[in-house]
């Protein structure tokens, strides 16, 4: 027997609560996190228009303007280059387009950084970010493997395969590497053959070296958000001097 005869609802009423369960269920869905969603120690925060939301999977352009004359430089990273708790524009990706931007340099800033990504995950998404081109590549991942304590072969060949999609996509592209450190809390042999990564894979691939990304910035309190990780705007500042001491030459 129909639903409605046994609940005795006139037809009408009956296809007016359809249509609302429908669009609750509608509703209910579209919360649901992406199946495709990175996994991240970072603290959620109320979602916001990707455009605009530093911790956002999808890579934001902090380029002014662009056309098809400008190169991209592409920041592929974690919460650093996402600009984790801060205004979009004092991450620093934002600050190296303003400084490209007052020297009137044809480039356009693509900023695809990833709060919680591991180098396993940057892995797995780099095929999607090379679907546009890529003139320089700056590589700003690791981080998040030293902390949870990932095994540096597997870091290292992580960023390897990184590298190598990049350079069998767009063999002219630049390359940077962003070196990182973890704190000897990690126990010191680790954290020294983690520090050794970054320079290694820089000499292995002939590519241009930042040694120390947070130079300046980790371990100081002033510098770091309350987490004693994630740079404040002023931490971000030093941050874009580090990265533009080395990018600079390349552009």
């Amino acid at each position: 027997m129909p639903l409605f005869y046994k609940l005795n609802w006139p037809i009408p009423v009956f296809l007016l609560f359809l249509l609302f369960l429908a669009s609750a269920c509608h509703s209910a869905g579209n919360k649901q996190s992406s199946p495709n969603s990175s996994p991240t120690n970072e603290p959620a925060s109320p979602a916001v228009n990707p455009a605009s939301d530093p911790q956002s999977d999808s890579p934001r352009s902090v380029s002014r303007t662009g056309n098809s004359t400008e190169k991209r430089i592409v920041f592929f990273g974690n919460s650093i280059t996402a600009g984790y708790g801060v205004n979009p524009e004092d991450a620093f990706p934002a600050l190296i387009r303003q400084r490209i931007d007052s020297l009137r340099l044809p480039y356009q800033v693509i900023a695809a950084g990833v709060s919680g990504e591991t180098s396993a995950g940057g892995k797995s998404r780099i095929g999607w970010i090379l679907r546009q081109r890529v003139d320089v590549f700056v590589l700003e991942l690791g981080a998040n493997d030293g902390l949870r304590g990932i095994p540096v072969t597997e870091t290292a060949n992580n960023l390897q395969a990184i590298l190598d999609s990049v350079k069998a996509k767009y063999p002219a592209a630049k390359l940077v590497l962003a070196g990182m450190q973890i704190p000897p809390s990690m126990g010191n042999k680790y954290a020294s053959g983690f520090r050794a990564v970054f320079p290694q894979l820089a000499e292995k691939n002939k590519l241009s070296l930042i040694p120390f990304i947070l130079e300046g910035v980790g371990g100081v309190s002033e510098l770091n958000q309350g987490d004693g990780i994630h740079p404040t705007a002023k931490g971000h500042r030093i941050v874009a001097e580090n990265v533009w001491k080395v990018l600079k030459d390349i552009l």
